[in-house]
């Protein structure tokens, strides 16, 4: 049977608080269970203004309406005014999706500073936030999470360590195409790396080698038989102004058999089989419609 792993990052209050319940309706109604992974700390959107002058930021910006998507409100968190901690406004919804069936797990405690400064970061200072970030979720579920996958695909040396001393079944930090045990800094990780291995809807709108009334038909195409595939999908995106789009598409990967199940399922079954995982290494690399670096497998 062909599976389809679904991970939802949540980067937002605004996607916590809207995206989240519409993606929990829209999979009640499908019998679809998925990985909800959350932002728990302060919501400083706007703060990811100041990557106007990375290459292909601007670009991405226009290509996916960013002010259209998230609002003006959004935008400005963490600029004009504090930004809202999702954990403490959230919780009883946070915990409506474990009550749901869905796997639960640790997406970052701030997006924007992990995102944009994790590589700045020595390795006490990353050990804390990932620290602090596990006592938030607990706070929050009543357990300890099992996994994390970082904001912005953002994975080094000292958050794999991190990683480690947490004991998680698995992480998602990376892009590419199969499981692995990541290598860096000369040292084996032991914590497995569940990598995204489709694009994302964000990476794909708006360019015209991409028509957007062929891109669920394209995701058909990319999904394959006996492959590990995994999607990632934003609350903002695809639980609110793209949810129509999404739900035709879910419907037609059951049409086609093709079952979605949390990665934490893949996770298990890859585990099963652990003399098999290959060790790769932790390299930077670019995506194809998606400004900066980020974590991949060599």
């Amino acid at each position: 049977m062909t599976k389809l792993g679904l991970k939802i990052d949540i980067d937002t209050e605004m996607g916590t608080r809207i995206g989240v319940p519409n993606l929990l309706r829209l999979f009640e109604a499908l019998d679809i269970k998925a990985t909800f992974l959350f932002s728990l700390g302060p919501d400083n959107t706007g703060r990811a203004l100041k990557r106007i002058f990375r290459p292909g930021f601007f670009k991405k910006v226009s290509r996916t309406s960013v002010l259209q998507v998230y609002g003006l409100k959004t935008i400005c968190n963490g600029i004009f005014w504090p930004g809202p901690h999702i954990a403490k406004k959230h919780g009883s919804l946070m915990r409506s999706v474990k009550d749901a069936g869905h796997e639960v797990g640790i997406h970052c405690y701030d997006h924007i500073y992990w995102q944009d400064k994790l590589h700045t970061l020595n390795e006490a200072t990353v050990r804390h936030e990932v620290n602090k970030t596990h006592e938030v979720f607990k706070s929050v579920f009543g357990f300890l999470a099992r996994t994390m996958g970082a904001a912005g695909w953002q994975a080094s040396k000292n958050s794999l360590a991190a990683y480690d001393d947490h004991n998680l079944l698995y992480a998602s930090d990376t892009r590419g195409e199969k499981a692995f045990f990541p290598v860096a800094g000369r040292r084996t990780f032991t914590t497995l790396q569940i990598p995204t291995t489709l694009p994302t809807l964000d990476e794909l709108l708006g360019r015209p080698e991409y028509p957007f009334e062929t891109l669920q038909d394209r995701y058909l195409e990319l999904i394959k038989p006996e492959k590990l595939n995994v999607l990632t999908i934003h609350a903002e995106l695809e639980g609110m102004a793209y949810l129509e789009w999404f739900e035709i598409f879910l419907r037609k990967c059951l049409a086609n058999d093709i079952a979605i199940v949390p990665l934490q399922q893949l996770a298990i079954e890859t585990l099963t089989n652990k003399e098999k995982i290959p060790a790769l290494p932790l390299i930077q690399g670019s995506v194809d419609g998606r400004s900066g670096t980020l974590a991949m497998h060599g």
